[in-house]
């Protein structure tokens, strides 16, 4: 009987219990032992393990975050731990360890399988930033919250006349701000791939307001200024009241939208699919619809392209 082994590591997503569920009745159905590594890599360094059984995953499907639990673990950036961690899934007897996070997960996989850890990574951030998947596990989910809070915000604004500057989340992918920023018509959206100014937003409040617009909405991605300081810069030189929204973790909870059920729970049956034929080593990627694979020494290496979008759906700062 093949033993396998689950965690979730880094932020946590919404459909990440969809993917545990996946693999875990997936691994079920095919006789295979399957445990539930907890609190990610620093459960994995300390031994800390759940087996996994039909009732274990029962009543998962719509819950937000990971019932495993997760956690972000510096100490796994020291080779030595990596060896211990390693050491602890040998003497577990597990074939095969199923890693679901974002970047740092993957690196986390990536450096196990270089001590001979057989792996298989599903991509799970709200960020969407892996290279090897079109969608992470999570993603929609954020989208649609963000959507939501803008929406409540522009009502706010309007009776206000007031212009809101929303930073969301993304770490250095703007996925979340155009994505959101085009489905509420924001006027402007900024994130890494332009080339920022604080003039130019300013002109951009003035020409709302030329227009006769009773709010303005710009949709700015974290870590690429102090919104706070912009809002006054720009409420400054506008004459305009102008406010900022930093909607921070309310994007990583909540149920998880419909897609990313369908995407967590695919991705996680796939990777069991995957690893009775003895594919492993690998990084599983998804269109939404349909579900494939990248080594992980490319998916590692690999950049995400920068989506083009029509050019009047976004500012061109210059």
């Amino acid at each position: 009987m093949k033993k396998l082994a689950i965690l979730t590591s880094g932020g946590d997503a919404p459909g990440m219990n969809a993917a545990i569920r996946g693999a875990v009745r997936a691994a079920l159905f095919e006789n295979y032992e399957i445990i539930g590594i907890l609190d990610g890599y620093k459960g994995l360094y300390n031994n800390e393990y759940i087996r996994l059984s039909h009732r274990s995953v029962a009543e998962k499907l719509n819950h937000g975050g990971t019932f495993l639990g997760t956690s972000r673990f510096d100490l796994f950036k020291n080779d030595a731990n990596v060896i211990r961690a390693a050491e602890n899934i040998k003497g577990l007897g597990i074939e095969c360890l199923i890693v679901i996070g974002g970047e740092g997960s993957y690196l986390g996989a990536y450096s196990l399988y270089k001590h001979g850890v057989k792996v298989v990574c599903l991509p799970g951030t709200i960020d969407n930033d892996i290279a090897s998947t079109k969608y992470t596990i999570g993603f929609d989910t954020a989208v649609n919250t963000v959507v939501e809070a803008i929406d409540k915000i522009k009502d706010s604004s309007n009776s206000h006349n007031r212009c809101s500057i929303v930073e969301v989340m993304g770490r250095n992918c703007g996925d979340i701000a155009l994505k959101a920023g085009i489905s509420t018509g924001a006027e402007a959206i900024i994130t890494k791939k332009s080339e920022f100014s604080c003039d130019a937003i300013v002109e951009a409040v003035k020409e709302g307001n030329n227009l006769h617009k009773r709010n303005t909405i710009i949709v700015i991605t974290e870590n690429i200024c102090n919104v706070l300081d912009l809002a006054q810069y720009v409420e400054k030189e506008t004459n305009i009241e102008t406010r900022a929204q930093i909607l921070g973790y309310i994007q990583r909870g909540g149920v998880p939208s419909a897609m990313d059920r369908y995407i967590g729970s695919g991705l996680g049956a796939k990777a069991i699919s995957l690893i009775k034929d003895n594919q492993t080593n690998i990084c599983l990627g998804t269109n939404g619809f349909e579900f494939y694979y990248t080594p992980i020494e490319e998916a590692i290496k690999a950049t995400k392209p920068h989506n083009n979008y029509v050019d009047y759906l976004k500012l061109v700062l210059k």
